[in-house]
């Protein structure tokens, strides 16, 4: 949550000309778990889950292709639980990365590296390590009537081994969001 609200205050402390061409790009909620078999290696010691609200603001550097495609730089900030053996934490993720929109295909494809922090990190037999974690993802996206978007992302949460030997976790997340 604090590297979302430091993030929130440079862009208000900013002044007009940084603001300029942010946007709003989307509200969703999201929810995935695990799979032991459908992630990096060495694989999870426990079962996860994870739940959360998300926002992407859209940022102004965009490419736009002379079929109607565009690709664009933007942040996705979001705020959940995550869960595993039987044990809740908070976590809060800010990741800046780039999406290909393809609206003649109503497809949406992304990605972002970019922070995370959680308020637990030993969940059952699995230590993820420290509150601060790295964040990768890639997701695709299905544009639905009404401004809505359904998709899937992969999740990949980790210390980089910064606290010395623990496992990240892979989820496998079911996304729905309103576009603006």
């Amino acid at each position: 949550m604090r590297a979302l609200l430091v993030f929130v205050c440079i862009l208000g402390c900013s002044g007009p000309g940084w603001a300029k061409g942010i946007e709003l790009g989307a509200l969703g909620v999201r929810g995935g778990m695990n799979f032991k078999e459908a992630g990096l290696q060495p694989g999870e010691k426990e079962d996860f889950e994870q739940f959360d609200v998300f926002g992407i603001m859209r940022l102004p550097w965009k490419w736009e292709g002379a079929s109607g495609w565009e690709v664009r730089s933007q942040v996705w900030g979001s705020a959940g639980a995550l869960r595993g053996a039987g044990d809740l934490g908070f976590i809060t993720t800010l990741t800046p990365g780039l999406a290909l929109n393809i609206p003649s295909w109503w497809l949406i494809v992304d990605g972002g590296v970019g922070g995370a922090l959680i308020s637990k990190w030993k969940f059952g037999r699995q230590d993820i390590g420290g509150p601060f974690q790295f964040i990768a993802h890639v997701g695709v996206g299905i544009q639905l009537p009404g401004n809505m978007v359904v998709g899937w992302r992969f999740h990949h949460m980790s210390d980089a081994t910064m606290y010395g030997k623990s496992r990240g976790v892979d989820l496998h997340m079911l996304e729905l969001s309103y576009s603006f």
